[in-house]
């Protein structure tokens, strides 16, 4: 497809109602999805001025509803894509050469020539890229060359996985353009994780990439290397709230110590029943040595590990809520797993820094009055919180949470049925 095709078919009632099916039927969303992708696919012209064909590929961003660091020691997860996302106009090249412009950023040019992780490339996009290739080319599929124009709403460092959303991106990219379209979604996830953890060096764990590449609502059990991934179908609109993020004004972009300290300590405290995870350690065998571990790893890893066999329960609990239509209960699952974030895993609040999410919350608290929900999302710290907000409330809520973080900070968001894909 050339460019004046594009352009055109970007008009047509199909192509409406693809992308009303990618974010949602909120009032101007759809002329303002078309404005985007005109812009982005007149910048790829601008740019690269290609007679290669043009694809355009999406990369949703996710929102973890429930199981805040579990993935990481295997444990389990409730989670959702949502219509925020990461979006390229891409074409193929005949050689190996990545050139990637997005708005905001230096453009990056990298040679996929080699595929080893590069030391100085650690922390940066080119790593994401080459790991991405290189975890492709591992499981056997083609890897080529590309030039990209790249633009995200998925805004960085707010807990709603913008790096993810990139590295499935990547990952469906490759796929499109040199295979067909044969990578599934979890293997997908997989090596997008992967580039993530050796190549660009953040331990995460895998429910990002999952639930970007997945899409909808999943409930996902990682106890094995194949998670078990569960689809639930529901609709809190429909039900009479609002899901709304919250970007409290701060980044965890330069936190990732304090972040992988408590993936840290709950391995530490794994160690100590000679298990690689959690997961693998019996809740009642942990109780039964807490004196032990507490003297070999220290409070706070015990409390760390507290919050995640609790959490592992409320995450089933939640889910079977939701299966059968009981929102309190599902409501308080979420304020539990909040109230165990704060005061059991500990990060609500950076070390020796501003404390926005936690004023966040708390003004959540007060504003919903006892209804609805509020937690921290994300890998915490910093970024966003998660709240559903019952739909008379919602005018009142975002007006109050916005005089604080300022306008635009509230995010009133959907969940969306498809991962990350090519739309044209």
């Amino acid at each position: 497809m050339n460019y004046t095709k594009l352009l055109r078919d970007l008009q047509s009632p199909d192509s409406m109602n693809r992308l009303t099916r990618l974010y949602g039927h909120r009032e101007g969303t759809l002329v303002n999805q078309i404005r985007r992708y005109n812009a982005l696919i007149k910048l790829h012209k601008e740019i690269f001025q290609t007679d290669q064909p043009l694809f355009v590929v999406s990369s949703p961003g996710r929102t973890e509803i429930i199981g805040n660091h579990t993935d990481h020691n295997r444990g389990k997860v409730l989670a959702a894509a949502v219509n925020l996302d990461t979006l390229t106009v891409v074409s193929p090249r005949d050689d190996l050469r990545v050139r990637l412009h997005s708005e905001g950023y230096e453009p990056i040019e990298l040679d996929l020539g080699d595929l080893s992780p590069v030391k100085a490339e650690e922390g940066s996009t080119a790593a994401l890229i080459r790991g991405v290739a290189g975890g492709m080319a591992r499981e056997g599929f083609k890897v080529g060359g590309f030039d990209a124009v790249v633009t995200s709403d998925v805004l960085g460092g707010s807990g709603l996985s913008s790096s993810a959303a990139f590295e499935v991106m990547v990952g469906a990219v490759l796929d499109c353009l040199y295979n067909g379209e044969t990578l599934d979604s979890v293997r997908r996830a997989k090596i997008a994780q992967h580039a993530e953890n050796v190549y660009f060096g953040k331990p995460s764990g895998l429910m990002d990439q999952m639930a970007s590449s997945v899409g909808g609502m999943t409930a996902i059990d990682f106890k094995t290397d194949e998670p078990v991934i569960t689809p639930l179908a529901f609709s809190f609109e429909e039900a009479g709230y609002a899901l709304v993020v919250i970007g409290t004004g701060g980044s965890h972009d330069d936190l990732t110590p304090q972040y992988a300290a408590i993936r840290q300590e709950m391995n530490a405290v794994a160690a100590c029943f000679g298990e690689g995870t959690l997961r693998a350690v019996r809740r009642e065998a942990f109780h039964r040595d807490l004196a032990r571990v507490r003297e070999a790893c220290g409070d706070r890893a015990v409390l760390r590990a507290m919050h995640y066999y609790q959490e592992n329960e409320r995450v089933t609990l939640a889910v079977e809520a939701l299966k059968e239509g009981d929102l309190d209960s599902f409501f308080a699952q979420i304020n539990a797993s909040g109230r165990s974030s704060w005061q059991l895993l500990q990060n609500i609040s950076p070390e020796g820094g501003e404390q926005p999410l936690a004023v966040a919350l708390a003004l959540a608290e007060e504003l919903l009055c006892g209804r609805g929900a509020c937690r921290v999302h994300g890998g915490g710290f910093a970024g966003t919180t998660l709240n559903f907000v019952p739909l008379d409330l919602l005018d009142h809520f975002v007006k109050k949470q916005e005089a604080v973080f300022g306008e635009g900070s509230c995010h009133v968001l959907d969940v969306r049925a498809e991962g990350a894909a090519r739309v044209f």
